[in-house]
């Protein structure tokens, strides 16, 4: 049996990827209902905030790993000729300022190792915070030293763990077994030898996950929730199966709103990834004061990037952490913990929904 992968399942790699790529930006792919509802969370303008502009500190660490601004650049794309690129100059970016940044699912490079130089940002960025990507039930058909020497490969500081049962369903010849995954993790967090962040993709994390994610102590929780882009709806716009693509509709606006997940992750006792539908400084100020301990973006900087290449996310990038720092400045905040308390409120229709899930824990 020969050992190299046919050409066509390397084309087929190509063109998902591709697909991926092209679409996540678009408004079809969207959630056009269900909102995040960061909307809902009201922070307290203080007139006179006893603070200077330059003064407000943006430092923070997620799962024991530092960061200058509270900000991710969250896994996006690997396996497409066009994926090198878009992934070494965001890891340039991520270096300019101070972020975090994550590589698309290596399950291609896993498959295919000759496709690792779409992953590696090394190179374009030796001091880069870099996360690995995998989803949960190929790590557990990889096992644990198959999965660290992933990581090893392109260097990565931590392994983000995913999560996408809603986004298989639509996908064609998409994963529908999903049992043994929460022992997976556990077994990832007691054998990888470096941080375990367990991420969502589009669709939050409920009360009783962000429970047993926290008792299994994983590093961090990206809760990845609706409101941004719809991977669901991504893969009915793909699927050719009329089943697949039929479920991929009905569920294009399933998920849990980020700021409700983010609240309900926050109350445990693991730092907090706030994803999905982030899309300014507001937004990122927002998450923080119910708890997040940092943010992730995607489909933004993507858009940015596909408009201007490296400059266009550059000026991106930039207009979203002075937005940020404005607003924390205005909210009366010196710094990221400082959010978690400053005055703000939380609209009925947010505060009750956080409640209906997770009503034994107090408000945050």
């Amino acid at each position: 049996m020969s050992l190299v992968p046919p050409a066509s399942d390397l084309q087929a790699i190509a063109a998902r990827k591709a697909d991926h790529l092209r679409l996540a930006t678009t408004p079809a792919s969207q959630f056009s209902q269900v909102t995040t509802m960061l909307e809902h969370v009201r922070l307290v303008h203080q007139a006179l905030p006893e603070l200077n502009l330059g003064e407000v500190e943006l430092t923070t660490s997620v799962g024991g790993l530092a960061l200058a601004v509270p900000i991710v650049i969250t896994g996006m794309t690997g396996g497409a000729p066009q994926s090198a690129e878009i992934n070494r100059d965001l890891a340039r970016l991520a270096v300019r300022v101070g972020a975090a940044f994550g590589v698309g699912s290596q399950r291609a490079m896993a498959e295919h190792p000759e496709l690792t130089s779409t992953y590696a940002v090394r190179d374009a960025a030796p001091d880069v915070v870099l996360l690995g990507n995998l989803g949960v039930m190929q790590a557990m058909a990889m096992g644990p030293t198959a999965v660290r020497e992933l990581a090893a490969r392109i260097g990565a500081n931590a392994m983000a763990i995913h999560l996408n049962a809603a986004q298989e369903l639509a996908q064609d010849r998409g994963d529908t077994a999903f049992r043994g995954a929460v022992a997976t993790i556990g077994h990832l967090v007691d054998t990888l030898g470096i941080p375990v962040i367990v991420k969502e993709t589009g669709c939050g994390i409920a009360p009783r996950l962000a429970d047993e994610l926290t008792a299994l102590g994983v590093a961090a929780i990206d809760v990845a929730g609706a409101g941004g882009t719809s991977w669901v709806a991504v893969e009915a716009q793909r699927a050719t199966d009329e089943g697949r693509a039929a479920t991929g509709e009905q569920l294009r606006e399933w998920g849990i709103p980020t700021a409700v997940t983010t609240a309900i992750c926050a109350r445990r006792a693991v730092d907090v990834i706030a994803s999905g539908g982030i899309r300014g400084g507001l937004d990122v100020a927002r998450a923080l004061a119910l708890g997040a301990r940092a943010c992730g973006v995607a489909g933004p900087v993507l858009a940015a990037w596909q408009r201007g290449g490296y400059d266009e996310a550059a000026r991106w990038l930039a207009a979203l952490i002075a937005s940020t720092r404005a607003t924390m400045l205005l909210a009366g905040a010196r710094n990221v913990a400082a959010m978690k308390t400053v005055p703000r409120y939380l609209e009925p229709a947010l505060a009750s929904y956080i409640a209906a899930l997770d009503p034994a824990s107090t408000t945050p």
